[in-house]
């Protein structure tokens, strides 16, 4: 059943045939909040990496622009974009109301509102607080659905709106978060095929009571069925017994907002760290290695605002050393074209030379 759950989800992640624009969108909407490429991808519009059959960086820089995506902060206060016809799905998951607000938060929130929309720079002016004392007021106003910032492009100088300025017929209690939660907990499934409370905690940042809660719900309606430690849906339980899995041989290098890294980022950082424990370099994460439909090990060494230091590739096949040119390759595909010192702790050919 594994070797099947794991066929299905790669289909069903675009993994195995890219997606054109129709599936993509698709695959989009179940896997929101969408998210651009950890560390490099800065001021970038969202991607899914590997899964389109077309250029999505551009493609989705034509939605924000046309606001077919927007811009919130979701999941633990994350950056995110999502579709707007799914806001109130997210207001109700992520919504931190502004209950005891200070006088700084009221200032820059009624000029907004009396005033607006007002970038940075403008409500510095108007305030004299300084950048670092409105920034985080600006996140908080966001998170809670007052203000909107409008990034419909990569200009760094973004107007801050009234949210019901931009958002005029958005219903903020249309749905209760069990309610919101038990729609996109089965999107969530339909792409994860098998899934556990520890993956929609780590992906959604929700808590454990409201997961719970909608598990519960869900499988009182026979919507979801409990399988192992997990869950599946209960049309795909029926799915999975006559599914012939495919052959599966790839090897992706995934950046760390990948939707598969952060369904499983708590047990993806304890491989990395029991993979590099005693090294005398960095190692820090950069990407996660997605080989045959799994995580096997990581690419290692240390962030920078350019080409990263990749110090090492760690992985835990035991016929590691069999797959090592696609490993590298892979890790060199998404560091453009830049050569890991090492492979498994050994010095690469060339490698050591080109980063000393």
């Amino acid at each position: 059943m594994k070797t099947k759950i794991i066929s299905l989800r790669m289909e069903r992640q675009c993994l195995l045939q890219k997606a054109d624009e129709e599936e993509y969108q698709k695959l989009y909407r179940d896997t929101q909040p969408g998210q651009n490429v950890y560390w490099n991808g800065f001021g970038q519009p969202p991607v899914l990496s590997f899964r389109a059959a077309f250029d999505d960086i551009e493609f989705n820089r034509e939605r924000q622009r046309r606001r077919a995506l927007i811009k919130g902060r979701f999941a633990g206060g994350n950056v995110g974009w999502i579709l707007p016809e799914d806001l109130e799905l997210f207001v109700a998951l992520y919504c931190k109301p502004l209950t005891k607000p200070t006088a700084e938060q009221l200032q820059i929130l009624q000029l907004i509102e009396t005033a607006g929309p007002l970038n940075i720079q403008q409500l510095k002016e108007e305030t004299g607080l300084l950048v670092k004392q409105i920034t985080p007021i600006l996140h908080r106003l966001q998170e809670a659905f007052l203000i909107y910032e409008d990034q419909y492009d990569e200009d760094w100088e973004r107007g801050w709106y009234r949210f019901d300025e931009l958002f005029p017929h958005v219903e903020l209690e249309r749905y209760s978060r069990l309610e919101a939660l038990k729609i996109v907990l089965q999107r969530f499934a339909y792409r994860m095929v098998w899934f556990d409370l520890g993956m929609v905690k780590s992906f959604y940042k929700l808590s454990v009571r409201d997961i719970k809660a909608a598990f519960g719900a869900l499988e009182a309606e026979e919507i979801l069925v409990p399988w192992g430690t997990g869950w599946l849906l209960n049309d795909d339980l029926q799915i999975l017994m006559e599914y012939q899995p495919r052959d599966l041989h790839f090897v992706y290098a995934l950046h760390r907002s990948d939707i598969l890294y952060k369904a499983n980022e708590p047990e993806l950082k304890e491989l990395a760290k029991e993979l590099t424990a005693g090294l005398a370099y960095d190692h820090e994460p950069l990407q996660y290695l997605l080989i045959d439909g799994e995580f096997h090990g990581a690419s290692v060494g240390h962030f920078r605002n350019g080409p990263y230091d990749l110090n090492d590739i760690v992985c835990d096949l035991p016929d590691a050393d069999s797959r090592k040119e696609e490993i590298v390759q892979a890790v060199r595909s998404v560091n453009f074209g830049k050569e890991p010192l090492r492979f498994m702790g050994r010095a690469l050919s060339g490698g050591e030379q080109q980063q000393e």
